[in-house]
């Protein structure tokens, strides 16, 4: 099989393989970037945790004042 001046034109040669190896991501840079991100994701993890869990104590302590505010006769205030 006999390949066009063209096609062999596209060929790649050591240099260019060179070049490519040199950008390329090893393993340790790899596995560096992924515990950062797992890092990153376990921090996003705790912030969700801890907003949901601020938020249902807040819907407790209003309801907890409306139901005072009733028994005393308040007139409840809206923001």
């Amino acid at each position: 099989m006999t390949i066009t001046l063209e096609q062999f034109n596209k060929l790649a040669t050591k240099d260019d393989l060179k070049k490519v190896r040199n950008e390329m991501v090893t393993k340790v840079e790899h596995n560096d970037v992924m515990n950062a991100i797992d890092a990153v994701v376990h921090k996003l993890d705790i912030i969700e945790h801890a907003f949901v869990s601020n938020q249902a104590a807040h819907n407790r302590f209003e309801q907890r004042i409306t139901r005072i505010e009733q028994h005393l006769n308040l007139k409840q205030t809206s923001l």
